[in-house]
């Protein structure tokens, strides 16, 4: 079958090999996971989940008890006082868009001491000019850039010692850069000396690609509020769109009033019945991230034996589910795109190619043949069309599935 499929026998042995040598990584990976399934499970007991908190609303959405219960789900996962989980978020970059003009005013400090942030946060912030952006409503930014894949500890002493700041961002994943993801250790180690500077700073943290990849998550250890989308790690391919904040009831506030309106804010917002499509999703979560760290653990090896770059390499400590691979050549970052294209359950057909995307200063290629658009807990693939022409690859639903798709991604690029 694999042969039918368009893969040949030298690749097929290579990954037999491979998978030999990842099964102690694959025990562990299983561990956390099964970890994460007992967190979730005991989260729905604890509020006697039962079938009415299926049921949707509309319109306004008062008296959501399906919603309702679905946040007190999140906080308690995540230790914190309070959650926002609602489908009325479009995306990860709208989540944190929300808390930022939530909790800021003009005339407030926000630094990003983990550099430049995503690239769909630039007009967000004004990085680049926008007359809606943070900037223009007369917020100041500035940026600390990371050292050796870690925080500045020391510039971010100085400058906290110098000023009020009122909001500290953390992105842990590494966006389109090449750093690597930052650990829970780092950033409890930083929000430490925050907290003992200016414990009045808030500290938020873009979560996006991390959630369940460990047993803890940032709240905690010392972070204020925590973002994330729900077409990435805990929809666990399910939930069809949404985003989620957690943290200090008082800044969960702030960010659902931004979202809805002063004085409604988390008392309206109907969920147009997918409460049961969140909750699946959450549940499946644990097992769904641990496929899709797999199935990167996996391309990594297969990639580094066939002579390519990649981080992390196999046996790294992993904080996101997201693998890079150097190509250095436009062409086979091209081909491997498509290969992972051809091997998707949608528009298996379709060649992806580089094209000038929103929000993105290069040309970008995204492969993504998924259930859900855009979901990149789903595998894909995606890259700037700049050297050194890396592929940041994410998602798998199924290990199997993850599996055959980066065997033909391989095989696409060896043809």
């Amino acid at each position: 079958m694999y042969e039918e499929f368009g893969i040949k026998q030298d690749v097929i042995n290579l990954s037999k090999k491979v998978e030999e040598d990842l099964r102690p990584i694959f025990n562990e990976t299983e561990r956390i996971a099964e970890y994460n399934s007992l967190k979730v499970l005991m989260a729905f007991q604890k509020y006697n989940l039962s079938e009415m908190h299926f049921n949707g609303t509309t319109g306004y959405g008062y008296g959501d008890i399906g919603r309702d219960t679905i946040e007190k789900i999140f906080a308690d996962i995540f230790k914190a006082e309070d959650s926002l989980v609602r489908t009325q978020f479009i995306s990860g970059t709208h989540a944190i868009s929300t808390a930022l003009f939530g909790i800021l005013r003009p005339g407030d400090t926000l630094i990003s001491i983990s550099g430049k942030p995503y690239d769909t946060l630039d007009e967000v912030i004004g990085i680049e000019e926008n007359n809606s952006s943070l900037i223009s409503h007369g917020v100041k930014y500035e940026q600390i850039e990371l050292v050796d894949d870690d925080f500045d500890y020391e510039k971010i002493e100085q400058r906290l010692k110098e000023s009020k700041v009122k909001l500290i961002e953390i992105q842990r994943s590494r966006g389109y850069s090449l750093r690597k993801t930052i650990d829970l250790e780092k950033v409890q180690k930083v929000i430490k000396l925050i907290k003992n500077i200016s414990k009045d700073t808030v500290v938020m943290i873009d979560n996006c690609y991390c959630e369940f990849v460990g047993e803890k998550e940032p709240t905690e250890v010392g972070a204020d509020i925590v973002v994330g989308s729900l077409i990435k790690n805990l929809g666990g391919g399910i939930a069809p769109n949404g985003a989620y904040i957690v943290g200090r009831k008082d800044l969960v506030e702030l960010a659902a009033e931004r979202l809805t309106a002063p004085g409604l804010g988390k008392e309206v917002g109907p969920s147009l019945g997918i409460n049961k499509q969140i909750l699946q999703g959450l549940f499946f979560a644990p097992q769904v991230v641990s496929s899709a760290i797999k199935t990167a653990i996996f391309a990594s090896k297969m990639l580094e034996e066939l002579g390519y770059t990649v981080e992390p390499i196999y046996n790294d400590k992993r904080s996101d589910i997201v693998q890079t691979i150097e190509f250095g050549d436009k062409e086979k970052l091209i081909k491997f795109c498509q290969g992972i294209q051809a091997a998707s359950p949608i528009d298996s057909s379709s060649v992806p190619e580089p094209w000038d995307m929103p929000g993105y200063t290069d040309q970008v290629i995204m492969a993504a043949g998924a259930f859900t658009q855009g979901s990149s807990i789903e595998l894909s693939c995606d890259a700037p069309i700049r050297p050194p022409y890396t592929a940041f690859l994410q998602g798998g639903l199924t290990y199997e599935y993850g599996k055959i798709g980066i065997l033909k991604a391989i095989q696409k690029i060896l043809n």
